[in-house]
Order: structure tokens, then C-alpha cells, then sequence
């Protein structure tokens, strides 16, 4: 398909603004235009804006300042920029970061006077007087061109083209391992050719290295970052799990603070036992009703920042799986007045730079490290991750080494590939596509909400009661349904969609479904969807009383690091007595491993933490009525489940290794 680049000329004054149209468009036929660069205009500041949020196509703007000065006339007084002009460059930035500003000037004085006002957000100049349109096309053309480059997966493309013979790893050689196999040769067919090809070596030497980028893995990087409005941004191969864990190790010594939400995803957990830091857990909110888990209330928030301002760090997840994020601004602010890091978990919520309605995004919102799953919302290949960084205090060479020390020496270069072509999908047609996937959202709420039987949860029926006044806001491409008046289970109607209308969801809750809508969702995904529900509404039951998840206890205490009673050999102890009731004998032990039932993924207990009654009623129960979460971390024997604890002894040694 032919790519189409609009560039929206801005100007009151008609001759002008004909003349700029109708020289770069003849410039786009005569020239050569692979990216269908084409001009079109406006006349005002308004019809701008207007525009760049109708038109997804528009990837450059160009302004006219509106001087119009008389001629011989050289005074201070017109040598001002139009105001408005300005104001419009920078409306149109905070609607649509991604696209490129030009302006047109007359003179240098007028540019100076310009760049104070936009500050860096006008990518380029032309002025009037030199009015070489084909010249300026060449130009634009240039930019849309940077604009969509792909460095890595241009090199890749072009290194499997050359058709080597493969005298290095992977063993498959390219993939001729399996063809002609009477076994496997499937398998070739399955994944196909150019995919094999392009499962290389760290040998190429062309093809840079991940673990110390100087090539084209840094030039897409940078791309990335500019796109995403970082000052630096890391490729991850590993996901977003191994990339909190990067940071902590990175901002995170062991015996240091950090402030840190229990919703936050298992990983996060996972890097406090790696850093050997000492959290403090905040009970995130809860919706009982709808077994939801939200962010963390902003007085519990502020309070925590105030009474543990020798924290080094604070990492929130924003927005949640259900798709509720948090007013970051007051935060952070608060933090950073403190002297402390904010890390925000991002993994659902890569996507919301493209679009005005989805920011602002953490970035923007001043966190100083934002891990994203470019995977889970954007076009990247599953496990693709990456690290924004925008720590004016960046150690790069520090982090370079923990990155190292997680990231695998053979890294997939078709993982690689896949961030670069995603970041370009995403600055050259994101907000186009995003757009199109939140009208679907839209419709989708109305039509489910049609069938009488299903309904699509708002904010207000989400929101946890203490989160009211948080200004809590919810993406709007996560769709939340309650199913309560249609008389299914939840396992019931996930069976029903997959089974009968080959629909997968995201999760459920005991009384909800949740859809998740990206920029891969289609009109016929949509109509397939509305008409599975349909059908469903029309099988409708008596309403049923839905058995609750049970309600799980407030964070208990620390006894120790996390890291201290991860790594002791610890014991064994049944979570159940030979009556099937809570074992009593586990009461004030402490745990060793991370209890996380799933999903929702939410340590119930992380190691160190003090085991109370609370805890050990709460998985007995969850275990004997809820069959459709698994819980984590715990040890089975002989169809038997166990907790690892610490013996008296180790207790004994953690408690004097602490004093000392």
C-alpha cells in the first residue's frame, strides 16, 4: 500500500498559502515521493487544530508567522511574530507530539524571537524571500522520511538479502535444519523463510549489538526516544518484567528505601529481592463488588512520601490491567520535592503518546523511568519491551551493566526488529488507528450495553470508594463488562466465546469479562464480537448471586529484607491442618517466597513479611472456592500445599545479620 504524508500549510493569507500548496505539490509530481508526501491547508490557527485531529494522515505542519511588514518597513514593532502563530505551533504539539513544526519566516530577527516563544518545538525554517518550493519539498520530504526510518530492520532486511552461508549460531543455520525433514519441515512452512533468516548471531557485526549499541540499534533507539519524548530509550528483548528489574538494580542499593505500590506487577517484587532494598508496601484500593484491584488512594500516596522522605525511589503502575490510571502530576511532584525517583510501570499503556485523549502520558508527567510492553498495545512481537529514561542524574554506564547482567547475549534480532517497525507505526499512523480503535470503544460500550444482559463498567462503578477525588481517569480501550444479569459464571462465558464464537478475552473477574481493544482491532473483530454477545443476551438466566473473592488482608509487616528470607534453604509447613482448616502453626512465621494468586498477580505475601492469621485464612479460602486462579508460589506435596518459612534458627541469624 502507498503511504500517505500530508503536510498542512498554515496561513491567513490566501496567495501565500495557494502559492506554498500548489509549488510543493507540483514538486510531489514532478519529484521522486515514495512517501505520498502532499500539501493541503488551513487558514487559521483553528482550522489547525481541526484539522491534525481529523486528518491522521498530516505528518508535517507549516506555519506562517503572519508578519506581514510593509515594505522598507525594518522596525522592532513588525519584526514580532504573530502570537497566535506560536500558540498555534504549540497547541498542536500537546495534541500531536509526534508531528513535525516548520515555520515561515522573514528574517533572522523573527526566528531568534520565535525560538524563545516555541522554544525547540519547530523542527525547521523557511523564509519567505527565498521561496524555493521545490527546494522546501525536498526538505519535508527529508523529515517524513527521518520520521519513518528503520534503522535496524532496513540493516536486517538488508543482511538477509545477501544470502550468507551460516557458519555461526543458531543452530538451524538459517533455518535449513528443517527442511526436508520428514519431522519438523512443518515447523519451516509454519514460521516461514525470511523469519528464519533473520534469526541471526551476534556475530554480524552490521547488525550492531544490543548490550553495547553504537550502530543502527542506536540510531532506532534515539528514534525512540524522540518519538516517546524521553531523553533515552532502551530496547528490551526480555519484557518488561526483567526491565523493572534493570532500574531497581540500577536506582536501588541493598538496605535502600523505596516506596512502592502492592499492585505493582510480581517483577517489581522480584527486583526488591534482586536489590536487596527495603520496601515499604502500599495497600493499593479495592472494588469488592467487581473483584478490582486499583491504584493506591493519593493521601495513602503523599502521606507515605512525607513520613519516608529517605526513600530513594517510588514506582506506581499506571494505568492498572483494568485500565485505571492515576493523576501522576501531584505525585510526582511531591516525590521529586523529596529528593525521590518515580518509576512508572507503563506495560498497558505504551501506546498513549499517539493520542490526545490518552495523555498525558508518565513521561510527560515528569517520572524519571517509565517501562512500556510495547507489545501488549502496539505492533511489537511479544517479550519486546522498552526503558524511557528521563533522570537528568542518569548513570548510563551503571545501568549498561545491570542491563548486561539481565539481558541474554544472543538476543533475538527479530524482537529487535519488531520495536523499530513499531515505533514507526506508531509515529506515522498511531493517532490514526488509535483514533479508529477508541470509536470502537465507544461503540462497542453502547451496543453491548443494548443486550440487556451485559454491561460495560464506567469509571464511577470501577472506581474503589476511597479513590474518589483521586482524579482518577481510565483508559477507555480496556472494556470492563458485567455479566451479573445474564445468569452466567464468568467461566461459563469464557468458555462459551472461545468455544462457540472463537473469541479469546483478556481475564475475568468472578463477575466480569475484560476486552482489550489496540490498534490490531478491526471492524470485523468488532461486528464478530457485538454478535457473539447478542447471542449470548438471548441465552440469558435467571440473575445468579456471584461468590465474592474473598476479601484479601492488608500488608502485615516486614521482619526482614525480602532478599534475606528469599535466599535461606527455610522449611516447609502445610497451609492447611489435618482438618482442612487454617494450619495455626504458620501464624507469625515468616515467608520466604512470593504468594501471588492469579490473576489478578498481586503478592498476597512477599518474603520477609510476617504471616498472620489474616493471610492463611484468606489462601484456604481462595484455594477451596475459587478454581479458576492459581495461585503462585506456593510448594505442593502429594496434592498437598505448603508454605516455605523460615526455621527459628535462620530467623535468628537474618535478625543479627539486620543489627549489624
Amino acid at each position: 500500500m502507498q503511504p500517505v504524508s500530508h503536510v498542512l500549510v498554515v496561513s491567513a493569507d490566501e496567495s501565500l498559502r495557494e502559492r506554498v500548496i500548489g509549488g510543493l505539490n507540483a514538486a510531489a509530481a514532478r519529484l521522486e515521493n515514495p512517501h505520498g508526501v502532499f500539501a493541503i491547508g488551513a487558514q487559521t490557527g483553528e482550522a489547525a487544530l481541526n484539522a491534525v485531529l481529523a486528518d491522521g494522515d498530516i505528518q508535517v505542519v507549516l506555519v506562517d508567522h503572519g508578519d506581514h511588514r510593509r515594505a522598507g518597513d525594518h522596525s522592532a514593532m513588525h519584526k514580532a511574530p504573530n502570537r497566535a502563530a506560536v500558540l498555534t505551533l504549540q497547541r498542536i504539539i500537546e495534541l500531536r507530539p509526534e508531528l513535525s513544526l516548520y515555520m515561515m519566516l522573514e528574517d533572522d530577527d523573527t526566528k531568534l524571537l520565535v525560538e524563545a516563544l516555541a522554544s525547540d518545538a519547530v523542527d525547521g525554517y523557511f523564509f519567505r524571500d527565498e521561496e524555493d518550493l521545490g527546494g522546501w519539498f525536498r526538505i519535508l520530504a527529508a523529515e517524513v522520511a527521518q520520521k519513518s526510518d528503520t534503522p535496524f530492520y532496513d540493516k536486517l532486511r538488508e543482511y538477509v538479502a545477501l544470502a550468507k552461508d551460516s557458519w555461526h549460531t543458531p543452530g538451524h543455520g538459517g533455518g535449513d535444519s528443517f527442511k526436508g525433514s520428514a519431522w519438523v519441515s512443518d515447523f519451516y512452512d509454519f514460521v516461514g523463510e525470511e523469519m528464519l533468516r533473520a534469526d541471526l548471531s551476534v556475530s554480524v557485526p552490521m547488525l550492531d549489538s544490543l548490550l553495547h549499541p553504537t550502530g543502527v540499534i542506536a540510531q532506532s533507539q534515539r528514534l525512540a526516544a524522540k518519538a516517546f519524548g524521553a531523553r533515552a530509550t532502551f530496547f528490551a528483548t526480555n519484557g518488561t518484567s526483567t526491565s523493572n528489574k534493570v532500574i531497581f538494580q540500577t536506582l536501588l542499593t541493598p538496605g535502600a528505601k523505596l516506596l512502592l505500590d502492592r499492585n505493582c506487577h510480581k517483577s517489581v517484587h522480584h527486583g526488591v529481592i534482586l536489590s536487596g532494598a527495603r520496601p515499604v508496601y502500599l495497600d493499593s484500593s479495592v472494588n469488592r463488588q467487581f473483584g478490582i484491584f486499583g491504584p493506591v488512594p493519593r493521601a495513602t500516596l503523599l502521606r507515605a512520601i512525607d513520613e519516608h522522605a529517605d526513600a530513594r525511589v517510588l514506582i506506581l503502575t499506571s494505568c492498572t490491567y483494568d485500565g485505571l490510571r492515576y493523576d501522576l502530576k501531584p505525585i510526582i511532584a511531591a516525590a521529586h520535592a523529596k529528593g525521590i525517583k518515580v518509576v512508572v510501570d507503563e506495560a498497558w499503556y505504551g501506546h498513549a503518546r499517539f493520542h490526545p485523549e490518552l495523555r498525558p502520558t508518565a513521561l510527560e508527567c515528569g517520572a524519571d523511568y517509565v517501562t512500556q510492553s510495547t507489545h501488549k498495545v502496539l505492533s511489537a512481537f511479544s517479550q519486546a519491551s522498552m526503558i524511557h529514561v528521563n533522570d537528568a542524574g542518569f548513570d548510563e554506564h551503571l545501568f549498561r551493566e545491570n542491563f548486561n547482567m539481565h539481558a541474554s547475549t544472543s538476543p533475538q534480532y527479530n524482537l529487535i526488529a519488531s520495536l523499530d517497525v513499531a515505533r514507526k507505526q506508531a509515529v506515522m499512523e498511531g493517532y490514526k488507528l488509535l483514533d479508529r480503535s477508541l470509536r470502537f470503544a465507544r461503540e462497542l460500550r453502547e451496543k453491548i450495553n443494548s443486550t440487556g444482559a451485559f454491561r460495560v463498567l464506567e469509571l464511577e462503578d470501577m472506581l474503589p470508594a476511597e479513590l474518589r477525588g483521586d482524579d482518577i481517569l481510565l483508559d477507555p480501550t480496556k472494556l470492563t463488562i458485567d455479566i451479573s444479569a445474564s445468569g452466567f459464571s464468568a467461566d461459563e462465558l469464557r468458555e462459551a466465546l472461545i468455544e462457540r464464537f472463537n473469541i479469546q478475552v483478556e481475564k475475568n473477574t468472578h463477575n466480569t469479562l475484560t476486552l482489550l481493544l489496540t490498534i490490531g482491532t478491526t471492524r470485523s473483530k468488532v461486528s464478530r464480537l457485538f454478535d457473539a454477545m447478542l447471542r449470548l443476551a438471548k441465552e440469558r438466566r435467571p440473575p445468579r448471586t456471584y461468590l465474592r473473592t474473598p476479601q484479601a488482608p492488608g500488608f502485615s509487616q516486614l521482619a526482614c529484607l525480602p532478599r534475606d528470607a528469599f535466599y535461606e534453604a527455610g522449611e516447609r509447613v502445610s497451609l492447611l491442618d489435618d482438618n482442612g482448616h487454617p494450619n495455626p502453626h504458620l501464624i507469625g512465621r515468616v515467608c520466604c517466597d512470593q504468594i501471588v494468586p492469579y490473576p489478578p498477580g498481586i503478592p498476597l505475601l512477599v518474603p520477609g513479611q510476617l504471616i498472620d492469621s489474616g493471610a492463611i485464612a484468606f489462601l484456604a479460602r481462595l484455594l477451596q472456592t475459587q478454581k479458576s486462579i492459581d495461585v503462585h508460589g506456593l510448594a505442593g506435596l502429594d496434592g498437598e500445599w505448603q508454605l516455605r518459612v523460615l526455621t527459628q534458627s535462620e530467623m535468628q541469624l537474618v535478625v543479627e545479620r539486620n543489627a549489624r
